[in-house]
C-alpha cells in the first residue's frame, strides 16, 4: 500500500538523466507481456505492424490524469488509420485492480489498459518516472520517449515520428 507521501515522491521522480531517452530511441522496444484491465493476454509484439503509442501511468500520478483526454483523442482519431495507444498500469504501485477501473472508467479511455502487476515493463523500459510515453514504430522501433507530463504539441511531434500528421 502507498502512503500520499511516498506517492508524491514518486512523483517527484519524473525528471530523468539526461540522455535518458536517447539511449533507448532507435532500438527494439522491449516485449511487454502480461494481463489487461479485462483479465486478456496481451503481448506487445501482437501489434507488430502498427504504429503505437504507449504510456506508462499510475492512477495516483496527476500528470497521467491530465494525458489520458489527449491519449484518447489521439486514439479516437487515428486509429482507424492503425494506430494503438496501450495504457501500462504500473499495478505494483496500485491499491488494487478496482482503483485502476475506477481511473480508466472515469476517462471512458477507448484503448487497451495493460495490468504490470510485477513492475517488469519499468525496468525493461528503464522508467524513472511516471508518466513516461513510447512512440514505437511498425517495425516494433522506439522512435520517442518523452518522460513527464506529455503536451499536446509533444504528442504531435511523437506521431510525426509514427508516420501521422496531424
Amino acid at each position: 500500500m502507498r502512503t500520499p507521501l511516498v506517492a508524491m515522491l514518486m512523483l517527484a521522480a519524473v525528471v530523468t538523466a539526461p540522455g535518458a531517452e536517447a539511449q533507448r530511441v532507435g532500438t527494439a522496444a522491449p516485449e511487454i507481456e502480461s494481463p489487461t484491465l479485462g483479465g486478456k493476454p496481451f503481448k506487445l509484439s501482437g501489434l507488430k505492424g502498427r504504429p503505437v503509442v504507449m504510456t506508462f501511468w499510475g492512477t495516483w500520478c496527476p500528470p497521467c490524469r491530465d494525458e489520458f483526454p489527449e491519449l484518447a483523442d489521439a486514439y479516437n482519431k487515428y486509429h482507424a488509420d492503425g494506430l494503438e495507444v496501450v495504457a501500462v498500469n504500473q499495478r505494483d504501485q496500485e491499491l488494487s485492480d478496482t482503483a485502476v477501473q475506477k481511473f480508466v472508467d472515469e476517462f471512458s479511455a477507448p484503448f487497451t489498459i495493460v495490468l504490470d502487476p510485477k513492475g517488469r515493463s519499468r525496468r525493461a523500459y528503464r522508467l524513472v518516472g511516471l508518466p513516461t510515453t513510447v512512440f514505437i514504430d511498425t517495425a516494433g522501433v522506439i522512435t520517442k520517449v518523452f518522460s513527464g507530463p506529455i503536451t499536446r504539441e509533444q504528442l504531435g511531434v511523437g506521431l510525426t515520428t509514427l508516420g501521422i500528421t496531424r
